[in-house]
């Protein structure tokens, strides 16, 4: 199943170089601007205050700096955006984002489409 990604400008969040040009490879494939990537969380919000976002997909623990600060401005702002991190289930952490769309990782990329998709009510 493919979904229309055209003309929509993500950001992404991501402090692991590698898994960050992958996904800017596989977002871009999708017909996607990527926005980024950025590593860090006052690079984030540069983005997000000056760039016209349709949304994101953030990871959350960015070498120890955490990326809530991205989350509140992300839904603050009313853009979508999927949280993509292995960080997610440590205790303590999941209660804080309940209600949120997160991804494990590692992430397959083509589960991570279908749930942009959803989060962006994209069609098929």
């Amino acid at each position: 199943m493919s979904y229309d990604f055209q003309g929509k400008q993500i950001l992404v969040l991501e402090d692991d170089a590698l898994l960050a040009m992958d996904m800017e490879d596989f977002l871009s494939d999708l017909g996607v601007n990527v926005v980024g990537p950025v590593s860090h969380v006052d690079a984030a919000l540069e983005k997000i205050n000056v760039t016209d976002l349709d949304g994101a997909v953030i990871d959350l623990n960015l070498r120890g700096e955490l990326s809530f600060p991205v989350i509140e401005e992300l839904k603050a702002a009313n853009i979508p955006f999927v949280i993509c991190s292995g960080y997610a289930e440590v205790p303590g952490v999941r209660a804080q984002l309940d209600g949120l769309t997160v991804v494990s990782k590692p992430c397959d990329f083509d589960n991570l489409s279908h749930v942009l998709a959803n989060e962006f009510s994209l069609t098929d």
